[in-house]
């Protein structure tokens, strides 16, 4: 591994040496410069999330009489940046490979002001209009790019052997993010009032300088990495990386989905029990941050237990698990529109505690998820005996890469989905989000099938890496 102390630019990094690894050739350990590098990748990508999930805080501090926007106004506008944000990756995940880790983290961040300012400015003008918050919650979709660079480029520092706690560990840090500037929310709704969202704004300025300082000042360009178009063609004309792509919307995609959805779903049933919209914020912001914290916490351990027992393992237990959590939410909607008034405190805790479980298990379905692609083209490319080692190393990485970009994307489309449906749910004659809870239960069903089907079936496991499918090793890495 050569570098230069100048530029902080590393001509050639190969995670799979274990002498540079740990450092027993006499050079810096590899494994240092890895995990300083994930330190800052976490810190900016975590200040990333948070901008990209900004509006499911704002819109706790929107009462209708004073912004004149409704409840299912609202769930458009946390679904804006969400739309914009997966496109947004796919750009993304190309700039580290062409511009440098390093570089990319700085303009990244640095680029997270615009939308900080804007939603600052908005929030302060009550009377402006639908269309333009629209247009503000659109430019916070730039936080949620910020995922695809940074995983994109953790990816190519780790070895094959921890990339699942890794990449778990980049994606959980960051996802921590979005519980993280709600609890901020709630601290600002607590102590100050609840027309004071500027506050939240002004945190974030700040901690978007600091990631991009810390960035410039500890960060690494790696020189040997491909990235780009080509790279995510290529890696798309595998049936795997389009399986991968659809499982990713249940579990990424009902992480941020969730995450942006469950303040307003809580404050709706605080609203129909007789809070005031002060009280309802108040109520549904100290609850809100609490799934997305504990999803983002268990992200790590479903990489680790990926690492152990097998990515395509982990998964389907996972998704079969959300859908016993998303019966729990059937079973709560069912009761409550069975009655009149509003839901009882029972089926308040059923609503939760079905919430709670589905952030936890769509986290831990997060990490195993993005342990299974690199392992796919790790084996893959162990099929092509004419490539030499670094060859197929390096194919591999760029493959994962352009996969790990991509796959984000189509997630992150699944939160969309979610405020979606949950909307059309709530506007329908149910006035309720119970049809949209049974949407999701089949869709965990739909998941959970497609997992065994294609990852886990006897003949799969027998396939070559060239049919498309995940051979044994790895299904089992």
């Amino acid at each position: 591994m050569l570098k230069t102390s100048r530029n902080r630019d590393i001509v050639h990094w190969d995670a799979e040496d274990v002498d540079a690894w740990e450092g027993t050739d006499g050079r810096t350990p590899g494994k240092d410069i890895a995990k300083r590098n994930l330190i800052w990748s976490i810190f900016a990508e975590h200040v990333g999330f948070s901008v990209w999930s900004i509006w499911s805080v704002m819109v706790l501090f929107m009462p209708q009489d004073v912004y004149g926007i409704d409840a299912a106004g609202k769930f458009y506008l946390v679904a804006m940046p969400t739309l914009v944000g997966a496109f947004m990756r796919i750009p993304y995940t190309i700039a580290p490979a062409r511009f440098g880790g390093r570089n990319w983290t700085v303009v990244s961040a640095l680029l997270l002001l615009i939308p900080l300012a804007m939603t600052l400015w908005v929030m302060a003008q009550p009377g402006t209009s639908y269309t333009t918050f629209m247009v503000v919650a659109a430019f916070a979709g730039l936080g949620g790019g910020n995922f695809a660079s940074s995983m994109a480029n953790i990816n190519a520092f780790y070895p094959q052997r921890l990339k699942g706690w890794a990449l778990g560990l980049n994606a959980g840090g960051g996802n921590i993010g979005v519980p993280f500037i709600q609890l901020i929310g709630l601290l600002v709704i607590a102590t100050v009032s609840n027309t004071a969202p500027y506050l939240v704004c002004a945190i974030y300025l700040v901690l978007v300088g600091l990631a991009a300082v810390g960035a410039a000042l500890f960060m690494d360009n790696l020189g040997n990495q491909r990235s780009n178009l080509s790279a995510m063609a290529e890696a798309l004309r595998y049936k795997d990386s389009w399986v991968m792509s659809f499982l990713y919307i249940g579990t990424f995609g009902s992480f941020i989905g969730f995450s942006f959805a469950f303040g307003q779903v809580l404050q709706i049933n605080f609203l129909a029990g007789g809070d005031t919209p002060a009280q309802a914020s108040l109520h549904a912001a100290q609850i809100a941050f609490l799934g997305p914290l504990l999803g983002s916490i268990s992200r790590p351990f479903g990489g680790k237990l990926a690492d152990r027992i097998g990515g395509g393992k982990i998964t389907l237990y996972v998704f079969v698990a959300m859908i016993f959590a998303a019966g729990i939410l059937v079973a709560a909607g069912v009761l409550d529109d069975s009655m009149a008034g509003a839901p009882t405190g029972a089926q308040m805790i059923a609503y939760v505690a079905g919430f709670i479980l589905l952030f936890i298990l769509s986290g831990l379905g997060n990490g195993s998820t993005y342990k299974m692609i690199p392992s796919i083209f790790e084996a893959k490319a162990q099929g092509h005996d004419e490539w030499s080692k670094d060859e197929k190393a390096a194919w591999s990485r760029s493959m994962s890469g352009a996969l790990i970009g991509f796959a984000g994307a189509i997630g992150a489309l699944g939160g969309v989905f979610i405020n979606i449906v949950l909307r059309m749910s709530y506007v329908s004659d149910a006035k309720s989000a119970t049809n949209a809870f049974w949407v999701f239960l089949g869709f965990y069903v739909v998941c959970a099938f497609v997992t065994w089907f294609v990852f886990l079936r006897m003949g799969a496991a027998r396939q070559s890496p060239a049919d498309g499918r995940l051979p044994e090793s790895a299904v089992t890495a």
